[in-house]
């Protein structure tokens, strides 16, 4: 453990107390209770599916603070229901050497188990280790390390819901992390002025596309079938709409081709009509980007080429 790991709280399942139904009252000095940590903060109380991003950015600013005054590494907890977003959204905007670490719990302190503590204690170890420098964001829980670009919650409760392709970045062993390879990552995006509205849409079986005419936004993220795929009426509707849309895959798995499939809707005929694919990146991550790539006034092609592939 280390004196100079920031701890922030906002939140989530981790802080949630009461005598039936729970919701979140703890603060973060209330969770930090026998670690060895540095400065702390209660930067909101609510649950995970309420954060905003005007949130993370006040987060990433207080963050950001505390390495420009020599902490060593932060750790932000939050609920788990958007947490693979917001480790994401640090891992774009990070600058520094030392990590950022997110984590939350899957259990409540008021049930047995309760997997919190355990939790923060590995976050604020890898926070605090010499080899998770260089890393950018990183999400722990259950002892495994994953990388933000990586991560995603795949089941709604147990334990061990957070998963990674290709597996975890590594693990806490004796409370200290070992990693399964050396670090990595690409140069930071400018933080933005602002990050405007970009909704997400799925693409479904009978999908003509219409709910796109229906937007008045700056960016929208479609999560298409397969590769890469939409119908016909959908592929007619992107070609309508008069803002960039990136598409991503809805499998759960795998990246977006290029020019494999030729029919209307298919990505060659989709990147035809200007559309960018997401790659290896999830749909939910790909709006993470979008927006963000929006606010910074980025050429959102270059973003998601840089950033949408192996490396």
């Amino acid at each position: 453990m280390s004196s100079q790991v920031a701890v922030a709280s906002l939140g989530g399942t981790i802080t949630m107390t009461g005598s039936g139904a729970v919701s979140p009252t703890l603060g973060a000095k209330d969770l930090v209770q026998g670690l060895e940590v540095g400065e702390i903060a209660t930067l909101a109380t609510i649950p995970g599916a309420s954060l905003t991003f005007a949130t993370l950015l006040e987060t990433f600013d207080w963050a950001d603070k505390q390495v420009s005054q020599g902490a060593q590494g932060v750790v932000v907890i939050q609920g788990t229901d958007t947490l693979e977003e917001t480790a994401y959204f640090f891992d774009c905007l990070w600058p520094h050497e030392e990590p950022i670490v997110v984590t939350g719990a899957m259990r409540h302190p008021g049930l047995p188990g309760a997997d919190g503590p355990a939790n923060l204690a590995a976050a604020v170890s890898v926070a605090a280790a010499q080899n998770s420098r260089g890393r950018g964001a990183l999400l722990v829980l259950n002892d495994e390390i994953h990388a933000a670009r990586w991560v995603r919650k795949t089941h709604s409760s147990l334990t061990n819901a957070f998963t990674s392709f290709p597996g975890p970045l590594g693990l806490v062993v004796e409370g200290a992390p070992q990693y399964f390879h050396p670090a990595h990552r690409l140069p930071a995006l400018p933080r933005p002025l602002d990050a405007p509205a970009v909704p997400l849409i799925e693409a479904t079986l009978d999908d003509d596309g219409s709910v796109l005419d229906w937007l008045n936004v700056k960016g929208a993220v479609v999560a298409a079938a397969g590769v890469g795929h939409v119908s016909a009426g959908m592929a007619e509707a992107i070609s309508r709409a008069q803002f960039p849309v990136v598409v991503a895959t809805r499998t759960g798995a795998g990246t977006t081709f290029r020019d494999t499939y030729g029919f209307t809707g298919s990505e060659s005929d989709l990147i035809q009509r200007g559309v960018v694919m997401a790659g290896w990146l999830c749909p939910r991550k790909a709006r993470v980007l979008l927006r963000l790539a929006i606010g910074a006034m980025q050429p959102i092609g270059d973003v998601f080429a840089a950033r949408g592939g192996i490396f």
